[in-house]
């Protein structure tokens, strides 16, 4: 019995103890499950705070983007507003200048149109006054003649009968000859007049007549004067006026040295650059001339005339090529052949005529991209026929081409060549010589001495 009872509490025990062993491993399940649980629980609190931050981040990022649009975009329309306020004042600006530049023009054309009218007053309340005095006593037939040039003029006819001298001088041909002085007449308001009306006649202009009377009368009025004195006078203020302008042509070292010539149809380019061409040549320089008239095969043809008798070669295009283009090949022919000189001619110009005008404006820039200083001499040649229309010439081709200096043409003949001492007066552009004549030899550096003899008839 005792052991039998022994045996069923060993049992007991066993299985209270499986049991117990069964709650500790179900205890320690749960456990593990509540742990398990508890990081799962971590782990999803873990990922929902890191979405949190990530969305929170992503919603700065959002807002400072569109913080950064705004402020682009304000910049943007700030920039905007900015151009408009400048294009708006730009458009007042030039505005006011139009309006500034119209009133300018206004005002300065009817202060031309008042000086025109004064000068006009004047010359008629002048010739007024001279026909009055001249009614109001006994006229000698010298007076009574037109005054038509400097050297048949009333100052000769007031000297009596006589027969003329030979004429003299390197311009003596230009001009008629002089008489010898026998009679002696006093500097006064009416001689002054006869004077200004003799040097406008030689086309002298009003105010360069009414400047060299002024300055003979200073110190002089009333006394009384020999012709061949008064001619000395007018003589010595034609040279002042003229010795300032009396220059060379300058020869530079620079290779090739472009010249430049232009001036209107028929004014004499053509055999002046022939001229010059020879001269240069004989002073030992080579010369290359571009024919840049391809607008007229007579002007090439005739340039290749000249260019033969001066044994310089031309360089030629053919007929309606851009004047512009033979300039640029020219100047690179030029070059590369060594030559001293450069002589580029142009198609006669008007100067009303636009387009040509433009075509010389494009010919200057096309050789300045060869050499930025090209031309080196932009010689303008006048014809001494034209009169008081050179100074409107020298005008416009000194702004569109920048002349650096005359050639005055056709100083023979019937021609009075006053008008260029207007030019050096008005101007004050150098006159590097004058043309008496068609031989390749007829151009002659400018004498202002000789010139101004020759003007009023001294020897």
């Amino acid at each position: 019995m005792a052991a039998e009872q022994k045996a069923v509490e060993e049992a007991a025990q066993a299985a209270a103890d499986l049991a117990e062993k069964e709650r500790l491993e179900s205890l320690a399940r749960q456990q593990e499950e509540e742990r398990k649980r508890l990081e799962l629980e971590r782990d999803a609190e873990r990922q929902r705070l890191e979405a949190e931050a990530a969305e929170k981040e992503a919603q700065r990022q959002r807002e400072a983007e569109e913080a950064l649009r705004r402020e682009e975009e304000r910049q943007r329309e700030e920039a905007e507003a900015k151009g408009r306020e400048e294009a708006r004042l730009k458009e007042e600006a030039e505005a006011q200048a139009r309006e500034e530049a119209r009133l300018r023009q206004e005002v300065e054309a009817a202060a031309r149109e008042a000086e025109r009218e004064r000068l006009a007053d004047e010359a008629r309340i002048a010739e007024e006054e001279r026909l009055a005095a001249l009614a109001a006593r006994p006229t000698p037939k010298a007076v009574m003649e037109p005054m038509t040039t400097l050297t048949a003029s009333p100052l000769d006819e007031m000297e009596g009968e006589s027969e003329p001298e030979e004429k003299k001088g390197l311009l003596g041909r230009l001009f008629g000859g002089q008489k010898k002085t026998v009679v002696r007449r006093t500097l006064d308001d009416d001689m002054l007049e006869k004077l200004e009306e003799l040097l406008i006649t030689a086309d002298m202009g009003v105010d360069t007549a009414l400047r060299v009377t002024a300055n003979m009368a200073e110190g002089r009025m009333g006394k009384k004067l020999s012709v061949e004195e008064i001619k000395t006078l007018l003589s010595q203020e034609v040279t002042r006026i003229m010795d300032g302008v009396a220059k060379p042509m300058p020869l530079y070292s620079h290779k090739p040295q472009v010249v430049l010539v232009v001036g209107v149809n028929g004014s004499g380019k053509t055999t002046t650059i022939g001229k010059l061409a020879s001269q240069f040549k004989a002073a030992g320089k080579s010369v290359v001339i571009a024919a840049g008239d391809t607008f007229r095969a007579a002007a090439v043809e005739q340039l290749q005339v000249w260019g033969d008798r001066a044994g310089v070669p031309v360089l030629t295009a053919p007929e309606g090529t851009d004047p512009a283009s033979l300039a640029f090949d020219a100047m690179d022919q030029a070059q590369k052949d060594g030559s001293d000189l450069l002589m580029i001619d142009t198609a006669g110009r008007l100067q009303n005529r636009s387009d040509l005008m433009e075509e010389l404006s494009k010919i200057v820039r096309v050789i300045r991209k060869k050499d930025p200083d090209a031309p080196h001499n932009t010689l303008l040649v006048l014809d001494a026929t034209t009169g008081q229309n050179a100074l409107s010439q020298v005008k416009t081709f000194q702004e569109l081409a920048d002349v650096s200096g005359l050639v005055m043409t056709k100083l023979d003949g019937t021609a009075k060549g006053g008008v260029l001492v207007a030019l050096a007066d008005k101007f004050g552009l150098p006159i590097h010589a004058i043309g008496v004549g068609e031989q390749i030899d007829d151009l002659a550096p400018f004498d202002p001495e000789d010139f101004a003899k020759a003007l009023v008839g001294l020897e």
